[in-house]
């Protein structure tokens, strides 16, 4: 049974890194996690046993983590995601004092760090 922190975290590392895994790794990776078939299922389907499907799945997660090790952009991207999080509070408890003008200059601001930082704007 999957508990719901490793599919968020497998599915967050493989936002970032699936395209660094082998095209059989994506797939197998998609179809565990996204599409929530069973090992039994998935080997079924690729005509292989469940070790093997498993076993793909293991050194799946193991290179996402490595890759995240090295890397860091999912630490990276929640640190940031945080921080906005923090100053679109302060703006929300400052607001009332500063004049319309600052207000939306730094929703608008605000706006564009939070596209960015969803890889919206470029």
């Amino acid at each position: 049974m999957l508990s719901i922190d490793k599919v968020v975290r497998v599915g967050k590392l493989f936002s970032f890194y699936s395209s660094l895994l082998t095209e059989r790794q994506q797939e197998f990776v998609r179809l565990y996690y996204h599409h929530d078939l069973s090992l039994g299922e998935i080997a079924e389907q690729q005509g292989i046993s469940r070790q093997a499907v498993y076993d793909n799945l293991k050194r799946s997660e193991e290179a996402l983590e490595e890759y995240e090790s090295k890397l860091n952009l999912v630490k990276y991207y929640d640190n940031m995601k945080d921080e906005l999080d923090r100053l679109k509070d302060l703006l929300d408890n400052i607001e009332a004092e500063l004049k319309d003008k600052e207000s939306k200059e730094l929703r608008d601001i605000l706006s564009r760090l939070q596209a960015y930082q969803e890889g919206e704007l470029m």
